[in-house]
């Protein structure tokens, strides 16, 4: 009987043969995790998803709950989909990796044992980059920089701040995830204060000179911000060194700078499995094979998302996305003793400077040399000089990619 492979995918959805399926474990139930154990499971494959959270919170977005425009609800997906698919959905934490014997160990002191393994922990904030600030100090100075209770909390303290006020931010250097999000934030706030509070201002503090969609951003400041916003790069001493909880401040090499809310976006690096496991080198990112997104540390380990050293490619949930479909494929065909193909991946980031105003940078990548590089020619920003009509769409456009997002990781 010939068994097509259609006729094959079929079957495998069924209990008993799907046991017998390669099994490949995914750890974290993000952009990256949840879209790589879908692609896997279309692909045939057995998958068991390990994210302690029943409820994911999106990151994208999320600076337009803080300025008011939309409700954190909105942010909000489970993983019902994922488990309709046939996967199986594990709402613990794992807590040790053992690569040779190929296992995963659960908060519960359960083991998994797996074919292949991907990680996609997302990013663990380094509360010990910054004297002064830790995960105390970030109840009282939010991060917001991991999508839920901090959202809601530096929104709160934007609400109840009086006019007048003073919003200090404080951006760090590369890398980081979603290098335009600070930028967006920024412009949002600023939204915020203009048409809530006009008589407050907001001071930004960079540990760069240079940043995503600059000129862009820039430009929208200037027309849309002029003297509420004001923009200290590196050169002109805007790197944060520490916080003075104490004093409501943030420490540069030229002096504090307190403010009624202070926003400190902390240096990061790899989610915490990923140190754990050994993905993760000197840097506290992980080396990958930009092919198969394996790990250059733990054969038989991928890594994807915001975790990955991807080159060129940024940190961002739609590269998370696309990354985590290359690497299923990856992880099918080196199961199945197939080549692994060429890819070629996009990413493209809209951002948001005030409703209806969007602007976008977009970028495809291949690997060369042992790293994603820019293909030349391939990507680009929006206009700097477009009407307001485009803007209008490509905010129109933002708010299309995210629903469309969500639904292929999430259902």
């Amino acid at each position: 009987m010939k068994v097509t492979r259609r006729a094959l995918a079929g079957l495998l959805a069924t209990p008993a043969l799907a046991q017998a399926a390669p099994a490949v474990v995914v750890i974290g139930g993000g952009f990256g995790g949840a879209s790589c154990a879908r692609a896997l499971r279309r692909n045939g494959l057995a998958v068991t998803l390990v994210e302690p959270n029943a409820t994911y919170t999106a990151c994208p977005f999320s600076n337009a709950v803080i300025a008011g425009l939309r409700p954190l609800q909105r942010q909000r997906f489970g993983y019902d989909a994922l488990r309709a698919q046939g996967i199986a959905v594990v709402h613990q934490a794992a807590t040790g990796v053992d690569a040779a014997a190929r296992r995963v160990t659960l908060t519960d002191g359960s083991v998994l044992a797996y074919d292949r393994l991907v990680l996609a922990p997302g990013i663990t904030l380094r509360f010990d980059a910054l004297p002064g600030y830790d995960e105390a100090a970030a109840s009282v100075l939010p991060h917001a920089w991991q999508a839920g209770a901090q959202t809601e909390l530096l929104r709160s303290q934007l609400d109840a701040m009086e006019d007048g006020g003073t919003v200090v931010m404080a951006i760090p250097a590369n890398p980081y995830r979603c290098p335009p999000g600070p930028y967006e934030r920024a412009s949002l706030i600023a939204h915020f204060l203009k048409t809530r509070k006009p008589r407050s201002k907001l001071l930004v503090l960079d540990a760069k000179d240079v940043f995503s969609k600059q000129r862009l951003f820039e430009a929208a400041w200037a027309s849309l911000y002029p003297g509420l916003l004001e923009y200290v790069p590196l050169s002109a001493g805007g790197r944060v060194t520490g916080v003075d909880l104490a004093a409501r401040a943030v420490v540069t090499e030229f002096g504090n700078h307190a403010g009624a809310v202070v926003n400190v976006i902390p240096p990061q690096r790899a989610g915490e499995i990923a140190r754990i496991a050994g993905a993760a080198d000197r840097s506290g990112w992980c080396p990958i094979d930009p092919g198969s997104f394996e790990s250059r540390l733990l054969p038989g380990v991928h890594v994807i998302g915001d975790a990955a050293i991807a080159g060129a490619m940024p940190k961002s949930a739609f590269a998370a996305n696309a990354q985590a479909r290359v690497c299923a494929d990856a992880i099918t065909a080196l199961l199945r003793g197939a080549p692994v193909p060429e890819p070629r991946l996009l990413n493209t980031c809209y951002s948001l400077v005030a409703p209806g105003y969007g602007i976008s940078v977009a970028g495809v990548y291949r690997p060369a040399e042992g790293v994603l590089a820019d293909i030349p020619g391939a990507g680009g920003t929006s206009p700097l000089d477009a009407p307001a009509s485009v803007r209008e769409v490509e905010a129109g456009y933002a708010e299309d990619w995210f629903e469309t997002i969500t639904a292929d990781a999430f259902g």
